[in-house]
């Protein structure tokens, strides 16, 4: 039991490093960054861009 504790304790530590992170990225702007690559990306396989 007390390992099965250990483990989602760790868990949960992670998702909340990895959400603030997330939040941190999304002030910054990279979302923005992230979504203008994929969409240039996404027009030269299309043969588009």
């Amino acid at each position: 039991m007390s390992r099965l504790l250990r483990s989602s304790r760790m868990g949960l530590l992670l998702t909340a490093a990895g959400l603030a992170m997330m939040g941190f990225g999304i002030y910054r702007g990279e979302a923005a960054v992230v979504l203008e690559k994929a969409i240039n990306i996404c027009l030269e396989c299309i043969g588009i861009g």
